[in-house]
């Protein structure tokens, strides 16, 4: 199994740090859908007991991000072209007014850091940064809002579509297309245009929405290997 472990023996936070290890081996592409997650193994990697190894499972179920089966326990959880829409709808509306928030309340220093971020989503060659590179941008324009609750949503819905997002950037020619919108959605809050930002991350949110959803549909049967 591909996990960065630990040795946690005596770690009083050791279900947090198998969640961590476990998300971040999924969002990357580290484990495959459908990929067993057996708590014994998991559990001598970590060189703990089974009973963080449940709990950090738990709540990856919960994320979406990993699914129980019958005669095979837990497991990688995959992703349907209608659970993506799904997604991304519900993406589309928080992150709208979200930003729309956001805008009214910016600060400079807010502002610098996006376009730093956009840069450097821009800069990069490697697909396994892009995922963080966008969150850190999108939380940058985000984050003044003040609306943390809203904001922890949107990471977990981040999480369970970023791996489907890496690969769909990777082999069509969506890279170029964020990059243009994410520039669109920058400079409508520099102008202090709420209402312009809102739509613009809309429309980028549905965007990738309908391009994931027919790189989906074009590779069913694939998604392991995503």
């Amino acid at each position: 199994m591909k996990l960065r472990a630990v040795d946690i023996g005596k770690t009083t936070s050791a279900a947090s740090i198998i969640f961590d290890s476990l998300r971040q081996a999924i969002i990357e592409g580290e484990l495959n859908d459908g990929d067993p997650l057996r708590q014994d193994e998991i559990a001598t990697l970590f060189n703990t007991s089974r009973i963080p190894v449940r709990e950090a499972l738990t709540r990856l179920e919960q994320q979406g991000l990993v699914e129980s089966r019958r005669y095979r326990g837990s497991v990688v959880a995959g992703l349907s072209a209608e659970e993506a829409a799904e997604i991304f709808d519900f993406r589309s509306l928080l992150e709208g007014e979200v930003i729309a928030a956001s805008v009214p309340k910016m600060t400079s220093a807010s502002l610098l850091e996006a376009r730093q971020h956009c840069q450097d989503f821009m800069d990069s060659d490697d697909p396994l940064e892009w995922g963080e590179l966008n969150r850190r941008l999108h939380y940058a324009l985000y984050r003044d809002s003040g609306l943390t609750y809203h904001l922890k949503v949107i990471d977990n819905a981040l999480d369970r579509v970023e791996r489907y997002l890496r690969a769909q950037l990777l082999m069509t020619d969506g890279l170029d297309l964020a990059n243009r919108e994410h520039l669109a959605i920058l400079s409508a809050c520099e102008s202090g245009d709420a209402a312009l930002a809102a739509e613009r991350t809309r429309q980028h949110i549905q965007g990738a929405k309908h391009t994931l959803i027919d790189f989906l549909e074009k590779n069913k049967g694939q998604q392991s290997r995503i």
